[in-house]
């Protein structure tokens, strides 16, 4: 366990610990805090204030796709997954009580998963929720920012000023959803990546219907970007919208989203040239998101040209692809691995706004923060991950000072120490897993890290 500390850094316990935003982030952290018996004001301006992505006034909604990533456990995004679970995360608890059939994946309906993380955070007798707008991070007592990548203009320029730096501004963009009965289903067909009885809906292309598509979609007009969308538009890689990429090439979509591995038309019993697959995106089953199809075209154009897509001639939308704004701060430069801000003891950072990207990698940052900010309410040392665990790897890179061009970064094994033994590619994946998950639950019992007889 952590040392203790001098009196004047304990924050008396009638003080709460200010929470700025109930995303992903902001709610674990909410959550991580008050599990160990610290009071929390959490603060969110959503309904009153809105913001250009959100629709609602509810806690962790989702605004781009309903997936948080793969399951399996020889992936990193399966890793990490494992590792929230020992450490108790709301978020992934949650996530698997609202899922919906996805395959190898688990996404959520956003709805569902949403009302119910708003339901377990405003439930908890510890945590007190504000619905108003902080335009300015409270100059003493701990906090956590997680305001998110699209946090109001007053508060970002405060963040602003106190990293004495100009933030780094990205956009990124949402998926369309559509209505399954309005999926032409003598065309498109059911299946995961080798296995003819999946969870996606597949909508093939031979290299013709390929060649139109990419030609409309790579020369259809796109939307303004307004107000909170100024500045300079540099795309995060791993989110681009779907037209950027028609841009860079013939092939680039057919070797991205679009790429038919694993998948057999059963009309033909062999692998299209490109597929369009859908996910379900409701517990119902009723709407379907466009995998991999985030988009900044006019609406009037994605109805153009999606409807290029075969089994999507007539296909109703009930949300149409969207971009927006996501800002990050220099994390290499302001946060210590803990996610405390290296000029102020006791503020922390969470969320996609530290560079932690991805759901998961939001999830974990929001986690992390909260138990160290708990810890600091406590008296006690901040903690960190081991560098073998996924999590640990995040909270090193995103705090690697050696780090000049910093771009948010999604889980995987490359962040990772060497393993001692090669052995070989087969076994590679798992003696990672293995790895990362011994040192999680060695760290776990040797930090004394769960609260006392509380449960996600």
């Amino acid at each position: 366990m952590g040392r203790q500390l001098c009196a004047p850094g304990r924050l008396p316990m009638s003080e709460p610990v200010v929470v700025i935003g109930a995303g992903l982030a902001g709610s674990e952290a909410a959550w991580q805090i008050a599990q160990r018996g610290v009071p929390v004001r959490l603060y969110e301006m959503r309904p009153e204030v809105r913001t250009p992505a959100h629709v609602t006034g509810l806690f962790a909604e989702l605004v781009c796709s309903n997936s948080l990533g793969s399951t399996l456990t020889d992936r990193a995004p399966g890793v990490l997954k494992e590792e929230l679970r020992q450490l108790g995360s709301l978020i992934l608890s949650v996530a698997e009580c609202t899922s919906v059939p996805a395959g190898r994946a688990l996404a959520v309906d956003r709805e569902r998963f949403a009302a119910a993380v708003t339901e377990r955070i405003t439930g908890h007798p510890l945590i007190e929720v504000v619905r108003q707008e902080v335009k300015s991070i409270p100059t003493d007592g701990v906090v956590v920012v997680a305001a998110g990548p699209l946090a109001s203009d007053s508060l970002s320029a405060d963040i602003a000023r106190l990293a004495g730096s100009d933030a780094i501004a990205f956009f990124d963009a949402m998926a369309p959803i559509v209505t399954v009965e309005s999926v032409n289903m003598n065309v498109a067909f059911r299946a995961s990546r080798y296995d003819k009885d999946g969870d996606y809906i597949n909508c093939p292309m031979s290299e013709a219907e390929y060649d139109r598509f990419v030609e409309a979609l790579a020369t259809a007009e796109t939307a303004p970007l307004h107000g909170f969308e100024t500045g300079d538009q540099r795309f995060f890689e791993a989110c681009l919208p779907v037209e950027v990429m028609a841009r860079r090439g013939r092939l680039v979509l057919a070797y991205g989203p679009l790429r038919p591995v694993g998948i057999r038309d059963p009309r033909t019993g062999r692998r299209p040239f490109a597929v369009v697959q859908l996910r379900q995106d409701n517990g119902a089953g009723s709407l379907y998101n466009m995998v991999g199809f985030q988009t900044n075209l006019r609406f009037g154009e994605q109805e153009r040209v999606f409807r290029l897509i075969p089994g999507l001639e007539r296909v109703e939308f009930v949300r149409y692809g969207q971009m927006h704004r996501n800002t990050f701060i220099d994390s290499p430069r302001l946060l210590e691995p803990t996610f405390e801000f290296r000029r102020r003891r006791g503020l922390f950072f969470a969320g996609q706004i530290t560079g932690t990207e991805g759901y998961m990698g939001s999830t974990a940052s929001g986690l992390m923060a909260g138990i160290n900010a708990a810890r600091r309410a406590l008296g006690l040392d901040p903690v960190v991950c081991p560098p073998e665990t996924v999590i640990g790897a995040l909270s090193r890179y995103i705090s690697n000072e050696a780090i000049k061009d910093f771009q948010p970064m999604k889980a995987n094994f490359g962040l990772m120490p060497p393993l001692a033994e090669d052995p070989g590619s087969h076994s590679r994946k798992a003696a990672f897993r293995d790895r990362a998950l011994a040192a999680m639950q060695a760290f776990i019992l040797g930090e004394d890290l769960l609260p006392k007889g509380a449960t996600a």
